[in-house]
């Protein structure tokens, strides 16, 4: 076995650990883009970790970030399995290390938090934190179509991160992270006492839906544009976007308890999507 096969098996094991969505999902591409899908997504990793369960998250993202351009300048030592594997992506697709940067910058938002006042900013830190991640897959699981499906992989990346945010609210206000828009909250009587005594009243359910439904709508448009993907990819995005949308039902169908319950899609429910698609 190569350095480079053990270099991706390393980022495989990553997300296997760390998502099952995603590793199910982009299971069924051809070898080298499922490949590259790992290496990506061990660099979305390690940034989240550091920012998530780093000893001094301030100083280790400024050194990844370091990093990151040294790797752009042909100026790191590869001896790190992820960038080892990175390298190879981007020897091998037209990557551009724009939303790679923009990614970056969406970790520090996460360290240096500012109240989200409207929609428009929550609609920013989720194109930092995952429309970012799209626009880095795109290159790899639709070449020459990176121009026409840019806009659809930027909401598919609202419609998740939004989900994301709904349905850990609970896990989120723990370590002091809140991303309910002021504006939201102020609209529909939410407040934040409300909010730090884990109250699910009319209010909250108005207040999740109005953020719910916003997540389905880009659900529903990028899902317009996955007609336009190879169709090799057509269902590993499929398959990822509608396992993430199930997340919603799922808070629901448990009355919007989002305090002390983690809400999930089953495997069993997962494996039927995926089945749903082919």
């Amino acid at each position: 076995m190569t350095d480079l096969n053990q270099a991706y098996d390393h980022c495989r094991g990553v997300i296997e650990k760390h998502s099952k969505t995603f590793s199910k999902a982009f299971a069924m591409l051809p070898k080298k883009q499922k490949r590259a899908v790992w290496a990506i997504y061990a660099f979305c990793r390690r940034a989240d970790d550091i920012v998530d369960e780093g000893q001094n998250p301030k100083a280790e993202l400024e050194d990844f970030a370091y990093e990151f351009d040294a790797f752009m300048e042909g100026k790191l030592d590869l001896t790190d399995p992820c960038w080892v594997a990175l390298d190879d992506v981007f020897r091998n697709f037209s990557i551009d290390p724009e939303p790679y940067y923009d990614m970056i910058k969406g970790q520090r938002m996460d360290l240096y938090p500012r109240d989200l006042k409207t929609k428009e900013d929550l609609l920013n830190y989720c194109y930092h934190v995952a429309s970012t991640v799209g626009l880095m897959l795109l290159p790899v699981i639709a070449p020459g179509k990176v121009a026409s499906l840019k806009k659809g992989a930027i909401e598919l990346g609202y419609a998740m991160q939004l989900t994301n945010i709904l349905r850990d609210i609970g896990e989120d206000m723990e370590i002091d992270r809140i991303y309910l828009p002021k504006d939201v909250m102020d609209k529909h009587g939410y407040t934040f006492v409300d909010l730090q005594e884990q109250r699910v009243n009319p209010a909250f359910v108005n207040l999740w839906e109005d953020l719910a439904q916003d997540a389905e709508m880009y659900y529903d448009r990028a899902a317009k544009t996955l007609p336009d993907y190879p169709v090799y990819s057509r269902t590993p995005v499929g398959g990822a976007a509608k396992m993430y949308r199930a997340i919603l039902p799922t808070v629901r169908k448990n009355e919007y308890q989002v305090f002390g319950k983690r809400n999930f899609v089953s495997d069993k429910r997962k494996k039927q999507i995926i089945a749903e698609m082919q």
